[in-house]
């Protein structure tokens, strides 16, 4: 077995071992290749309880794998899920595994789901979403980036130092979970009950969950927005009424309603709730300056999004508003008409839908206020004898990380051995609460690792990775073990030689 000494490899033996582990990568990605396809054709649906099987299949064959490993694997209840009908059904369990325990070596977790959201043929896809298909170097199918990619790339790159007999120059423990496009039920508990004891040793927290900026420069991810979704309704009686009747003397709900949605943000896009904006973090020099560096085609953009133009002009912008500043979106209206043709009723009642993506430092419970109080106020100016109810429905909270950290500086210097360039360093504009969960409960460091490219499609029809992004991101993830040793060593050793001064 070729050892690592505790991370402190030599330059030669270290780039000896990355050739060897590029090289086995590249011979053997066919077969990687073969392994997305066999995960890809299970239903993992986590959405659809009649599909509940075929996840608690995708935790299996995911235990299996990393058994395989020479993983200790455990398999954790975490309870049951609700149906709207009241039926309850078991969750899939919460997949627990490590492999090594030696107190010298860092402690790296990697986090990923199997699960994946709904996909059938006739939603527009071109090939069939269970059915892993190569074109032009694109491997099409339902969870190829997210997340079955990205948790096959890991279990791949510990793999190959086994394949190769080298010591793995890290621990690795992996919690892999079958509900995350359903909310990550049972998850939270999960991880409040073993904080203190299979997260102990714990020193670092992969997620690679997300994507990159581009379609072809790597990113690491250090925020991501929060989010918080509003019902604000007004009712007026008990049943609909005929416009023909009482319309003209009536204050409608409904236009109400509209009134209230119009009063949320302007045409530019900002955010007309009265403090909304004051606990919002100060963009400061340092920051400003990444923005600077990155890698983003508008053009490109705006192509893959399907619109003709956005709010702002330069890519700064752009970038802050997508990122950086809290955004408000309007998203349906329940209890009006909405079929073809005509119904001329004046609905009862009408719940208007809408969320802020929430950014560091807003606090949620100020949020929640200042909407109900913006909301109040212009409802009483309307002088209508309806009744408002505003009320927050779900929320997450922003997540924000040191771009500085020791465990982002593995990543990057990992990047720049895959792909020869520095990655951009970003935000997204999404919400991840994962991120926030593990942060909040272990306090351990947590970085967002993406591998796929900006125009994989997650979530949508034709959601593809590349095989080139599959394959090196097995390579840099690899790679990041090895610089995530090396680096932990070298703060070990500056840690022992200012303790001892």
């Amino acid at each position: 077995m070729l050892l690592l000494d505790e991370g402190h490899c030599s330059t030669t033996n270290s780039s000896l071992v990355e050739e060897q582990i590029f090289n086995y990568i590249d011979e053997h990605q066919d077969a990687f290749v073969k392994n997305l396809s066999e995960w890809v054709a299970v239903e993992s649906d986590s959405a659809q309880p009649q599909l509940r099987k075929k996840v608690v299949e995708m935790v299996e064959i995911t235990a299996a794998s990393l058994r395989g490993l020479g993983a200790t694997v455990t398999l954790n209840a975490v309870g049951f899920q609700q149906l709207p009908n009241g039926q309850s059904i078991s969750l899939p369990h919460v997949i627990l595994a490590k492999l090594g325990d030696d107190p010298l070596k860092p402690t790296v977790c990697f986090y990923g789901h199997v699960d994946v959201m709904p996909a059938k043929k006739e939603d527009g896809w071109k090939t069939d979403p269970y059915s892993l298909t190569e074109i032009d170097g694109k491997l099409y199918g339902r969870g190829a980036t997210d997340n079955k990619g990205p948790v096959l790339a890991w279990l791949h790159a510990v793999n190959t130092f086994k394949a190769l007999d080298i010591d793995l120059p890290v621990n690795v423990k992996f919690i892999i979970e079958g509900m995350e496009e359903s909310g990550s039920i049972g998850l939270e508990d999960l991880l409040e009950k073993e904080n203190e004891h299979f997260f102990s040793d714990v020193d670092y927290i992969v997620i690679s969950d997300n994507t990159w900026l581009s379609t072809k420069k790597p990113a690491l991810t250090y925020g991501v927005r929060g989010n918080a979704c509003f019902n604000v309704q007004v009712k007026c009686g008990e049943k609909d009424l005929h416009s023909g009747t009482v319309g003209g003397i009536i204050h409608e709900p409904m236009s109400d309603l509209v009134a209230l949605l119009d009063s949320l943000v302007n045409s530019s896009g900002r955010i007309l709730i009265p403090g909304i904006y004051d606990d919002v973090a100060p963009l400061n020099e340092e920051e400003k300056q990444l923005y600077e560096t990155i890698e983003f085609d508008l053009k490109e953009y705006k192509a893959n999004i399907g619109v003709k133009g956005f709010l702002y002009d330069t890519q700064e912008q752009i970038l802050l508003n997508l990122w950086r500043f809290p955004s408000l979106s309007i998203h349906g209206i329940e209890g009006a008409f909405c079929d073809p043709g005509f119904k001329t009723v004046i609905p009862s009642r009408v719940t208007g839908k809408f969320s802020i993506r929430q950014v560091p430092y807003m606090d949620l419970s100020k949020v929640e206020c200042q909407v109900k109080k913006h909301l109040e106020d212009v409802f009483a100016k309307r002088k209508s004898p309806n009744k408002l109810t505003v009320s927050l429905q779900l929320a997450a909270k922003p997540w924000i990380a040191n771009p500085s950290d020791p465990q982002y500086e593995a990543a990057k210097k990992a990047i720049k051995k895959v792909f020869n360039q520095d990655p951009d360093m970003i935000r997204d504009g999404s919400t991840i609460p994962i991120a926030r969960m593990f942060q909040d409960i272990t306090k351990k460091s947590v970085i967002m690792f993406p591998i796929g490219a900006v125009d994989d499609g997650e979530h949508s029809q034709e959601e593809k990775i590349n095989r080139s992004s599959y394959i090196n991101g097995i390579k840099v993830f690899a790679c990041y073990l090895l610089e995530i040793s090396k680096l932990h060593g070298q703060l070990k050793e500056a840690s022992s030689l200012k303790t001892d001064t």
